[in-house]
């Protein structure tokens, strides 16, 4: 076995769709997250992006992404905004965290949406969260029907708000994948003041945030594409979504909405219109990402796992890495195990967002 590591953007083409085939073996949920093409994006807004390529009989048998930073700590690969994270292996593949840490000079790989079955990287002392999913596999209609036995009083409420909408503020229009960099800048506008409200560090603050963002919107592959889902009224943007699509799944990824219109629920209206366009797609899932809200609860049929935490080959640098993240971690998850605790730092992080004047 050999294990090289190089800058995604070395990667040949023929390598790329190993990548893609290993990954389509692995059984696992389609991820856009998890293919060739996010790697790459990252990588043009990231000088830090690394792959290691492992190979055996002088063919690829496995693909791991991340970040090379200082000292020897690495991240997955788009740590923060990435919602699955892992290596692509073969199946039956025998390699340790160890040999592969070790090739890529790491003495700690840190990940915050470790997709379930990444065995490999040893799970003791990883935390583990819950993805909620909307199963639409069966269609639209079959989604709506489960959506009436478990949740009548929400999609009665929600589809009369829609109503409501339209009457109030105009006609109601929806588009699935919409192309105008106008109204992916009005998303990210608005998401930023949600963040500011909220308490929340801007996630779009950060120039390469933003710049992926952004080139992902033009992302045109089989397994990768950026999808931005815009609800008009009057031919005024009122809510909006930017994620990533495979072919069999929609990774929901930054939604949200005009204020103004807040009474109305855009929001919900949004995502059930984009539950039925992605059915009518040939998208069977539509993954709502790792967090607790309303929203997710009201709208979900079912949820995915996956965990927080490091692998760490022995050594200082994984010494290091634990004394200086390891305590802020653990508090972290010993409030949000606690909703009474949860709750008071939530309502703490919208009074630090008033009290900014956001």
């Amino acid at each position: 076995m050999r294990i090289r590591v190089v800058r995604p953007g070395e990667l040949d083409e023929g390598e790329a769709d190993s990548w893609r085939e290993l990954r389509a073996k692995s059984g696992a949920p389609a991820s856009p997250f998890m293919e060739p093409e996010f790697t790459l994006a990252v990588a043009g807004v990231r000088q830090d992006a690394r792959v290691a390529v492992v190979e055996e009989d002088g063919a690829p048998a496995g693909f791991f992404p991340y970040h090379k930073r200082p000292f020897g700590h690495g991240r997955a690969i788009g740590f923060g905004v990435s919602d699955r994270q892992g290596a692509v292996l073969r199946p039956g593949l025998r390699l340790s965290a160890y040999e592969l840490l070790r090739a890529c000079s790491l003495s700690v790989w840190e990940f915050d949406n470790l997709e379930a079955g990444q065995d490999l990287f040893g799970l003791r002392g990883a935390e583990e969260f819950v993805s909620p999913v909307i199963d639409v596999g069966e269609g639209y209609a079959v989604y709506e029907e489960r959506l009436r036995e478990q949740s009548p009083k929400f999609l009665r409420t929600t589809k009369a708000k829609e109503r409501r909408l339209g009457r109030q503020s105009g006609e109601v229009r929806f588009v699935f994948d919409e192309r105008d960099p106008s109204a992916l800048r009005t998303l990210m506008a608005w998401k930023s003041a949600q963040y500011r409200r909220t308490g929340r560090r801007d996630r779009f603050a950060r120039e390469w945030i933003s710049t992926l963002v952004r080139r992902l919107h033009g992302t045109r592959a089989r397994g990768c594409s950026g999808v931005l889902s815009v609800l008009y009224a009057a031919e005024r943007p009122v809510a909006a979504h930017f994620g990533l699509r495979s072919r069999t799944v929609l990774s929901c990824w930054f939604p949200s909405y005009d204020t103004a219109y807040a009474k109305y629920s855009p929001g919900l209206i949004l995502h059930l219109r984009m539950a039925e366009a992605a059915a009518a797609a040939g998208i069977g899932m539509l993954d709502l990402g790792r967090g607790a809200a309303e929203y997710k609860d009201a709208l979900r049929t079912g949820e995915l796992r996956v965990r927080e935490g490091s692998s760490t080959r022995p050594g200082p640098g994984a010494v290091l890495h634990r004394l200086s993240r390891e305590p802020g971690r653990r508090v972290h998850g010993f409030v949000r195990s606690r909703p009474l605790l949860a709750g008071y730092a939530q309502r703490t992080l919208g009074l630090v967002g008033r009290l900014r004047g956001d």
